[in-house]
């Protein structure tokens, strides 16, 4: 029998689900994108019980946090929490991520943090979203080139129609890159 000390989902979805969790701005906001994707388990199964968190800079660069004086777009919270559905899919609308300062005066790409919270994890796993136009800021960004160059493209998401998609699989082959946090 699997007990909540065992495993972070499925009780995940019993307290941290809220309404505007999907909508990091809300709907209308001019230059918002979607960010869609499907959360897959090791044999390519959707994940329908798991939980995707975002946390970002707004367009300048700047965080929705006491720690960052600098001001924020009116209305972005920088945070946004979306469960899975039955296929595994989740999405999350937001403006695109500024660069932001990185370690000793570098820049670090635009770039969306996220937590993944599913069954059978005991905690989190924590990955990152980068973006296919951002050649040049991909190209310096520290945390990225320690990626092995033949698995960062699970970091890049695809441009779709109305934003990007980015799937996570959890494990097995190509599996997302995730980060030790």
């Amino acid at each position: 029998m699997t007990t909540p000390s065992q495993t972070v989902g499925p009780y995940l979805a019993i307290g941290l689900p809220w309404e505007d969790g999907p909508t990091v701005v809300p709907e209308g906001t001019e230059g918002a994108v979607w960010i869609r994707g499907t959360v897959t388990d090791g044999e390519g199964n959707p994940v329908p019980d798991a939980m995707i968190e975002t946390w970002q800079a707004d367009p300048q660069g700047h965080f929705d946090h006491p720690d960052d004086p600098r001001g924020r777009v009116p209305g972005f919270r920088g945070f946004g929490r979306c469960p899975t559905k039955p296929d595994g899919s989740y999405e999350i609308l937001t403006l695109l991520p500024g660069a932001i300062p990185g370690e000793n005066g570098a820049t670090q790409a635009p770039h969306i943090d996220v937590s993944v919270f599913a069954r059978g994890l005991l905690h989190r796993v924590v990955t990152r979203i980068y973006f296919p136009e951002n050649t040049e800021a991909n190209a310096a960004d520290a945390v990225l080139n320690s990626v092995p160059e033949d698995r960062r493209g699970t970091l890049i998401a695809a441009k779709t129609d109305d934003g990007y998609r980015f799937d996570v699989r959890l494990q097995g082959e190509a599996e997302t890159v995730f980060f030790d946090v």
